[in-house]
């Protein structure tokens, strides 16, 4: 039986109406409008994802709408945070929440759950936070660690990314992640998947219901002709495969 605990982390990203100009914390009087999450359970995405879209209560500054194209016209009619703060919180409840840049993130979520003013939870203490940016600036010091930097550096194909996406942002910093944390997990070698991966280096979703792989044993001919071929390598020197144990 077993007993391991199952390690579960939601990997996360928000877009919002903009950023205080004026010194203070950056979601001094902007808001959500974006958030994306994907989840991740003993290192492996679940295919199970979180993604919604909030009207904010102010104007979007031009300057946001220039990074991640959400206009006041495409939110006009979706749900404002109440509407969606109950589904969310479930959605991270004690997991390990995984951000770039994680205090501006958990900064704009606190600052949302406190303007309800239900004494809901700071996500700190429903969650353990944790900032990709800062394990990047402790892996590559000194270096530029943006989302698309890290693309770059760990061969992970963002080209579909023109613009910002809360959910398109998160999907790509789960990868960014598993291997920032893990190495190198899996090798995408299929040409014609949807991903457009090609032979990159990258996080290989596989599906819980997937079937046990196939075993096939090597035939009595094979092993001949394997062996004929050492024999062949044997005569020209040193035959590593047979001195393997």
């Amino acid at each position: 039986m077993n007993t391991e605990q199952a390690v579960r982390q939601v990997v996360l990203d928000t877009e919002t109406t903009g950023m205080n100009q004026e010194g203070g914390p950056p979601h001094l009087n902007h808001n959500i409008i974006e958030i994306g999450c994907v989840e991740v359970i003993n290192r492996k995405l679940t295919g199970r994802h979180y993604h919604v879209y909030v009207k904010p209560d102010r104007k979007i500054d031009p300057e946001a709408i220039a990074v991640h194209g959400i206009t006041d016209a495409f939110l006009h009619d979706k749900p404002v945070f109440s509407d969606i703060v109950d589904e969310f919180l479930a959605f991270i409840d004690g997991a390990e929440v995984i951000a770039h840049n994680a205090s501006f993130d958990v900064g704009f979520m606190d600052y949302e759950f406190a303007k309800l003013k239900r004494g809901l939870p700071k996500t700190a203490d429903i969650c353990k936070i944790t900032d990709s940016l800062q394990l990047a600036k402790e892996r590559f010091p000194g270096k530029r660690n943006n989302l698309d930097v890290l693309c770059d550096r760990y061969g992970i194909d963002n080209s579909h990314r023109t613009l910002h996406g809360a959910l398109l942002d998160a999907e790509i910093l789960a990868d960014v992640f598993l291997l920032m944390t893990g190495g190198q997990t899996a090798l995408n070698l299929s040409q014609g998947d949807d991903s457009g991966g090609g032979s990159d280096v990258g996080i290989r979703r596989l599906s819980a219901e997937r079937p046990a792989l196939k075993v096939i044993n090597v035939t009595e001919q094979e092993q001949q002709a394997h062996e004929s071929r050492l024999d062949l390598v044997a005569k020209g020197g040193q035959c590593l495969w047979r001195e393997i144990p």
